[in-house]
């Protein structure tokens, strides 16, 4: 079992930055990848950026070059900082594990960007 919490949700304007936290309740070892999705109201949650254990990372075209994850693996924490944000940004934001084989999810932290 893993639980996963998220953290630094917010409000911001368009072009501010934010950054998302999200805490696993045991180490990385035997973690397979980890990632954030989000979902805006009235569409289906989508990806937004990955890393497995070897280091890749994948994102979705939309966030590209603007939005960066990152883990420190001494805290059990995984990152996305996102930087140029834009109001179609708006969603809410979850945080995914692929825990040998089995997925699990956050609870969602809320990012609303305004024009």
């Amino acid at each position: 079992q893993v639980q996963l919490v998220e953290s630094g949700g917010g409000l911001v304007q368009a072009g501010g930055s934010l950054r998302l936290s999200c805490a696993a309740s045991r180490s990385f070892f035997r973690f397979n990848a980890m990632g954030w999705y989000r979902q805006a109201p009235g569409k289906q949650r989508e990806l937004v950026a990955s890393l497995t254990s070897g280091g890749i990372t994948n994102y979705g075209d939309s966030v590209k070059g603007r939005f960066t994850i990152s883990r420190d693996n001494a805290k059990n924490t995984v990152y996305l900082q996102m930087n140029s944000l834009k109001p179609e940004d708006t969603a809410v934001y979850y945080c995914n594990a692929d825990f040998t084989g089995n997925n699990y999810w956050g609870q969602g932290t809320q990012v609303t960007v305004s024009s």
